[in-house]
């Protein structure tokens, strides 16, 4: 099991925050940015996170809750990132995926609690990710909506039964109570489980 690691909600400043994710086996960072629009809150802007994120050590793992994405990809695509994601309920994503993977980075697309897998079908041989929001976007905590689970499961199947190649990612709620039924995704996306733990590496390792 892969782990991604989103530092919005520690007790240290994001700088820190990233140096100690740095320094444990974690997989991927992982750098969710809002616009306030697109969603309610706001987070990191490009210039931010070229700022704080320049020196990582680890790929990124970047996930654009915002409504006009195509100049954040652009901007961030100088960092060393692995997954770009912008999200399926958005109105055009097709040249979106095609921007991602011009610019040699592999492609996602996130999928909202409320909004049915269908919507990904005509993209599911294109992408190379896909982050099933496990909670509604937008903050830290909440706890992991169970019935989007149902959405990693059918997600495999499909991939199985078409040999796509995206890799699944759950986003939200995760911690140690509902690992257990996490078993078919593929990636793990874990905040405050990890960043307001005492030892980061410890909350990874018992994830895995």
């Amino acid at each position: 099991m892969k782990i991604t690691v989103s530092f919005l909600k520690s007790p240290y400043d994001v700088k820190e925050t990233i140096s100690r994710i740095d320094k444990t086996d974690a997989d991927f960072i992982h750098v969710d940015i809002m616009d306030g629009i697109f969603v309610s809150n706001k987070t990191l802007d490009t210039t931010e996170c070229l700022e704080y994120l320049s020196d990582a050590k680890k790929p990124l793992d970047i996930h654009l809750m915002v409504k006009e994405p195509l100049s954040y990809i652009e901007a961030l695509s100088v960092l060393n990132v692995k997954y770009l994601t912008v999200h399926i309920e958005l109105e055009d994503v097709l040249p979106l995926i095609t921007k991602i993977h011009s610019l040699n980075i592999k492609a996602g697309l996130a999928i909202n609690p409320e909004t049915p897998i269908a919507k990904l079908n005509p993209y599911l041989g294109l992408i190379d990710y896909i982050i099933v929001m496990g909670v509604h976007p937008g903050a830290g905590g909440q706890e992991l909506i169970k019935e989007t689970v149902d959405k990693v499961n059918a997600l495999k199947i499909l991939r199985e039964q078409n040999n796509y190649h995206y890799e699944i990612c759950l986003d939200g709620g995760v911690n140690l109570n509902t690992r257990p039924m996490l078993n078919n995704a593929d990636v793990l996306v874990s905040g405050s489980y990890i960043c307001m733990s005492d030892d980061y590496q410890a909350s990874i390792t018992s994830l895995r």
